[in-house]
């Protein structure tokens, strides 16, 4: 690995799209390479790519390829962006190719958008509903201790449980906090550690109404990244294994490595997946790709499969975020209900017993 791939600062996925995108019109326009690529440099608004494309111009001038120029940048161009390009430049197409990479990041950066939009609005309510509460619980709810005390009534049970919880945060909400938030840094941690993600992605590839959501998010990819690359003219063992690399889940990264294996000694993908192996692919994708493989057109077929499973996350997140939005509401409605039952209620029985 090289210094400058240690280096290489993290570069916006839309970045990465307009410049595949204006360096397939330029080059299709006639203009050299290494011009095209210093016209993009003088463009760009984002300095750390301006860097990038600074060394990939230079490096071009010097007499290497664009793949072999690319490579040097692997936190920014992928093995499957490096492989597409290479054949390009192999077999003539560089411009085709660079095309076909725009056309699919694009609808990769339209469905990331749309399950990046489905999982903001729980999450914001989420971050919101930690921080009141965080705020209530540190500077209110200790006030009511004292308050409730010099009422000296009966007080009902939602009322003492409330000042059991507030006695606790007067007493150590300083720590409780902190401690809390912590903890979901640590989890966070936790859950990336080498020994422990494998476990962790099967996990939520097995929860209950998401995990079909995470399972179709994989497919999607997966077969969207294989077709691409077969119809860019890559042999299906290289492709299987570019795709594994760039696969987030762990699960589906050794499925695509089993399937590379089959494929080197002979078997069909089709055939691989119909073992009991692949528990979370579903039956369609091995019955579509067997049509695909038999039909010869096997990348059509892939690319097909990316646009149905892709439309079957848009609507789950339609219908996730149509049910997630009353649950929270619900949930939201029902504390304040009960802090103010638990606030109100012994002040009016302190007051009715004034009158009296």
């Amino acid at each position: 690995m090289s210094l400058s791939s240690i280096f290489t600062p993290r570069i916006r996925f839309v970045d990465k799209l307009l410049f595949t995108k204006h360096l397939s019109v330029m080059l299709r326009s006639g203009i050299p390479l290494s011009e095209s690529i210093t016209v993009l440099e003088d463009q760009t608004r984002n300095s750390s790519f301006k860097k990038i494309l600074n060394s990939l111009s230079a490096s071009i001038q010097n007499g290497a390829s664009l793949e072999k120029s690319l490579s040097a940048f692997p936190g920014v161009f992928d093995t499957l962006y490096r492989s597409i390009i290479h054949i390009g430049e192999q077999s003539g197409t560089l411009e085709t190719n660079l095309d076909y990479l725009a056309s699919q990041l694009s609808k990769n950066y339209e469905f990331r958008k749309k399950v990046q939009s489905a999982l903001l609005y729980p999450s914001l309510v989420l971050f919101t509903g930690a921080g009141v509460g965080s705020f209530v619980s540190l500077f209110v709810l200790p006030q009511l201790v004292d308050l409730f005390a010099s009422l000296g009534t009966d007080l009902p049970a939602s009322t003492r449980f409330l000042l059991f919880f507030a006695g606790i945060m007067k007493s150590y909400g300083v720590l409780i906090i902190p401690s809390f938030f912590g903890l979901v840094f640590l989890f966070g941690v936790f859950i990336r550690l080498p020994v422990i993600r494998p476990a962790w992605h099967r996990f939520l590839l097995s929860l209950p109404l998401f995990g079909n959501f995470f399972t179709n998010v994989q497919i999607a990819g997966f077969t969207r990244n294989l077709g691409l690359m077969l119809k860019s003219g890559i042999p299906i063992a290289p492709a299987l294994h570019s795709c594994a690399l760039s696969a987030d889940n762990l699960v589906f990264r050794g499925y695509i490595f089993n399937l590379e294996k089959a494929v080197t000694h002979g078997k069909s993908i089709s055939e691989e997946l119909k073992s009991k192996s692949y528990k979370h692919v579903p039956f369609i994708v091995s019955r579509m790709i067997g049509v695909g493989e038999r039909s010869g057109k096997l990348d059509e077929t892939l690319l097909y499969l990316a646009d149905f499973f892709e439309e079957e996350v848009d609507d789950m997140t339609k219908n996730l975020s149509t049910l997630i939005e009353p649950l929270l509401l619900f949930l939201i409605a029902g504390m304040v209900l009960f802090l103010a039952i638990s606030i109100i209620s012994p002040i009016y029985n302190f007051t009715g017993s004034v009158k009296k």
